[in-house]
């Protein structure tokens, strides 16, 4: 018997195709980002993929996970700097971040949660006209070969069942 440990992850190969991929499920019109598009389509939440709504912002699932448990928190209007912000926007932002911390925490124990954002494409931001704040859930050890040498990520859950775990802690 061998040490080789197998992981399965039965969903990717269509995810990685773009087979369920929940972007697409929305147009996106010219002058708007993704995130408003999503936030706007009228399609329910669980196929956005959004955990909550707030006044001014909102929590959605990342549909191209880091780590399992990968969350946004973005303000309902599109805005590029921080310092654009109201302080009505600023305020739930942030709190909301509190939160979602606090929902990963508890769904996931996980070793330690990356938060930032990427406030202009020079910085990293892959949608830099619409600000928002990432929340990574991380382990220890969870960059491995297959990270380093294969690019990629095995995601040991489904987007949906992510998304299942998130809202319930939402909702206690």
């Amino acid at each position: 018997m061998s040490n080789l440990e197998h992981l399965w992850a039965g969903w990717r190969q269509a995810y990685i195709k773009g087979e369920n991929n929940q972007q697409s499920l929305v147009d996106v019109p010219e002058g708007i980002s993704i995130f408003s598009a999503i936030e706007k389509s009228g399609l329910p939440d669980e196929e956005t993929l959004i955990i909550h709504r707030g006044e001014t912002c909102f929590v959605l699932l990342n549909v191209y996970p880091y780590t399992t448990g990968h969350t946004m928190v973005i303000p309902f209007r599109e805005v590029e700097n921080l310092t654009d912000l109201t302080d009505q926007e600023h305020n739930e932002l942030w709190n909301l971040v509190r939160r979602t911390v606090q929902s990963l925490e508890n769904a996931y124990k996980p070793d330690g949660i990356n938060v930032g954002l990427n406030q202009g494409k020079a910085a990293g931001a892959g949608i830099p006209e619409h600000l928002h704040v990432h929340c990574l859930p991380r382990w220890s050890g969870d960059t491995n070969f297959s990270t380093t040498v294969a690019g990629a990520r095995v995601l040991p859950e489904s987007l949906m069942d992510t998304w299942t775990r998130l809202c319930k802690e939402w909702n206690k």
